[in-house]
């Protein structure tokens, strides 16, 4: 620091904004800067470049038959315009300080967005679908983050609970469902094998090479539980008197 300047320093991944007397005079980019300050008028403030991550947990919501249930949601959130949003605070405070405003609102509206989402569904469709409910991000979030001067890059729906009597709900209308879909193959099986044996007995009836195996399988079965004596062919019939 000279005698007439001032040092600052804006880190990697940061844009530093210098204001002089209170009014915002340029940004500054990563780097020592030298500022002419005769007077100690100036001050720098550094907002982050890169994504910041926010995690919402525990909220409660009604879905649309009025089952309540919590969600978590963590978002994404990059500052794309440091001027914008520095229009919309006090700055009488810190960064961080800064940055925790910008986030609870940006909380506010995450969370009004979602849930206006989220009642749209009764609660067994929700259940169903909610792999669909992944990616929560929507014009109206965009929207309603825009006059802060930040993009939401990632919202995602982290939880979904539901009170115990309806995950036991959830889990006998599971089970109902795989055991009628287990008796809905097992009634396509006996009926493909009924319908096999038919055509095998069609097929037999007019087969004279079938009906002869058959028979031999007959007296296979009919041999092999004691001992009998087959006459196989044309033998000499008894003499009338």
């Amino acid at each position: 620091m000279g005698l007439f300047t001032r040092t600052y320093h804006v880190r990697p991944n940061q844009e530093g904004y210098l204001f002089r007397d209170s009014v915002l005079e340029r940004q500054l980019p990563p780097g020592r800067h030298e500022v002419l300050d005769l007077r100690r008028r100036t001050e720098l403030l550094a907002l982050p470049t890169v994504p910041r991550l926010l995690t919402v947990t525990n909220q409660e919501v009604l879905t649309r038959d009025n089952v309540a249930l919590r969600f978590s949601f963590s978002l994404l959130y990059r500052i794309h315009d440091g001027r914008q949003l520095l229009s919309q605070l006090e700055l009488n405070r810190p960064v961080p300080a800064l940055l925790a405003e910008v986030e609870q609102r940006i909380h506010n509206a995450a969370q009004s967005s979602i849930r206006n989402r989220i009642v749209q569904y009764e609660s067994e469709e929700l259940n169903e679908r909610r792999a669909e409910l992944t990616d929560l991000r929507s014009e109206v979030l965009a929207a309603a983050v825009a006059p802060l001067g930040v993009v939401i890059e990632e919202a995602q729906l982290r939880d979904l609970t539901f009170p115990k009597n309806i995950q036991d709900l959830f889990a006998r209308h599971l089970e109902a469902k795989i055991r009628a879909k287990a008796d809905l193959e097992n009634a396509r099986t006996a009926v493909a094998t009924a319908r096999a044996l038919k055509n095998a007995s069609e097929l037999m009836k007019g087969d004279d090479n079938l009906r002869f195996f058959q028979f031999l399988e007959t007296i296979t079965k009919i041999a092999e539980k004691g001992k009998h004596t087959f006459l196989v062919g044309e033998f000499p019939q008894p003499l009338k008197p």
